[in-house]
């Protein structure tokens, strides 16, 4: 007889009984929940919950139960678990993260969930966008954040820090920017827009501050990140946005 006991912790969050049963019964019960092995089952959903196609940029979820032993809770936190990772999609363990699945099934991880716009019903990776601003030659760093419009709902915006040495007007390099995404991504990315910095807003463990960044261009109430590593960076967000016409 196999025996399978699924522990307090995993039982808290998955309605699944305890199973006394030969091995071959068994193994065909489980077939759907474990593919036949324990291991993750990912998919790529909408935010109403709904598998996206192949190929469409989503939010990457696991789906119920995990694996015996995967990720059973927080310690000490059962609710902040629950809240965190389970009751946005239910039925399917959040990653927080934002990819899409190939017509092969390799799964490709774009972004943070948080870094995924959507503009006139697409969603589209800031990561992606960025990708190829970094591809830039006279480009050092960048970030892209996606800000409020009327009828688009969201539109991507550039922010590009330049290489040092670098003597060329900004208007002509933002301009082959926006170029290079919409000959690489197309027009659905909406991309018309990006500013020359003199440096991008960080932490001190070197994370890029976008969050802080939408708010400031779309007018929101924004507090100093504790861990900002040069709070000055953000006056240079702020100017850049205002000499462009953009901070509301």
């Amino acid at each position: 007889m196999a025996r399978i006991v699924f522990t307090p912790q995993l039982r808290r969050f998955v309605e699944v009984p305890e199973v006394e049963t030969s091995a071959v019964q068994l193994r065909a019960g489980l077939e759907d929940a474990f593919s036949g092995n324990p291991r993750l089952r990912g998919y790529v959903l909408d935010d109403q919950g709904h598998e996206m196609a192949r190929n469409q940029v989503g939010a990457l979820v696991a789906k119920l139960p995990m694996p015996p032993g995967a990720f059973p809770t927080l310690w000490n936190a059962d609710d902040r678990f629950r809240q965190a990772y389970l009751a946005d999609y239910p039925g399917y363990y959040k990653t927080g993260d934002a990819g899409f699945i190939d017509q092969d099934g390799y799964v490709s991880v774009m972004t943070r969930v948080d870094d995924v716009i959507n503009v006139a019903g697409h969603r589209l990776s800031t990561g992606q966008i960025e990708e190829v601003l970094a591809s830039h030659d006279d480009v050092a760093e960048c970030a892209c954040v996606g800000v409020a419009d009327d009828l688009k709902g969201q539109v991507p915006l550039g922010f590009l820090v330049l290489k040092s040495g670098v003597n060329r007007p900004p208007e002509q390099i933002t301009a082959e920017a926006v170029q290079m995404v919409r000959d690489r991504i197309g027009p659905v990315a909406f991309f018309k827009q990006a500013l020359v910095v003199p440096r991008l807003p960080k932490t001190r463990s070197g994370k890029i501050l976008r969050g802080t960044m939408q708010k400031i261009a779309d007018g929101q109430p924004w507090k100093m990140p504790a861990t900002i590593d040069d709070p000055g960076a953000l006056d240079d967000i702020k100017g850049s946005l205002t000499t462009a016409g953009l901070k509301k």
